[in-house]
């Protein structure tokens, strides 16, 4: 499956801002773009755990407020709010890390709907020197560009689960290119550019399955 993916790195806004949760230094990702289809479908994209696979990842559990749930393979955790079709939020619960996802969903036409995700976490200083906002920005990047491909021609194989695109040229231009994006979003943050364009390097190493920059 071929994706466009010039379409989804230039209909994403990509934004990082410094914040403080629970008394300690937090930094949000967050992404922005339209979809062209009505709320309701969007939001059942979202939140159907018949459709959740089709572009992003079987989840299972109790997909209600306070309920429980579990991305398999990645992070579990409990849903904190619920207001359908409009916004959701949730605890995202990996490797014994909390952090925190907020998913926006505004109306612009009968056939055009505005999704905004947030994903904030505590600062890990060595994390965040190695990776930057990148390793958590492009992973959702994948998972919109599955979104936009699931939206537009009903395809439904998550691009992390599709080991045939992920060995293509097309693949390997979309990290290079969302990390990149992070990669700014960082610096106009208020991070150090040279340190950004690192963390970017190795986090577009780390998605390529590649040694990070300065290492055999």
């Amino acid at each position: 499956m071929s994706h466009d993916i010039a379409a989804a790195i230039g209909a994403t806004s990509r934004i990082v801002r410094k914040r403080e949760r629970e008394g300690k230094p937090a930094e949000a990702v967050l992404a922005e773009r339209s979809y062209p289809t009505d709320i309701d479908d969007l939001w059942d994209a979202l939140t159907n755990p018949e459709r959740l696979p089709r572009w992003f990842s079987p989840v299972t559990g109790d997909l209600k407020l306070g309920g429980r749930y579990q991305v398999e393979g990645n992070a579990g955790g409990t849903v904190l709010t619920c207001d359908p079709p409009r916004s959701f939020t949730l605890t995202w619960e990996f490797a014994g890390n909390v952090s925190w996802v907020e998913v926006y969903l505004r109306a612009i036409s009968e056939d055009e709907t505005h999704l905004q995700l947030v994903h904030e976490a505590h600062i890990d200083p060595e994390w965040a020197a190695k990776y930057g906002p990148g390793a958590t920005g492009v992973g959702w990047d994948l998972g919109l560009l599955g979104l936009q491909t699931h939206i537009a021609t009903g395809w439904a194989k998550p691009p992390e689960a599709d080991t045939e695109w992920m060995q293509t040229e097309e693949y390997r231009s979309f990290v290079r290119r969302s990390s990149d994006g992070w990669r700014e979003a960082s610096v106009a943050a208020g991070n150090d550019a040279e340190a950004a364009r690192l963390a970017a390097a190795n986090t577009a190493a780390f998605y390529l399955g590649e040694a990070p920059p300065g290492e055999s």
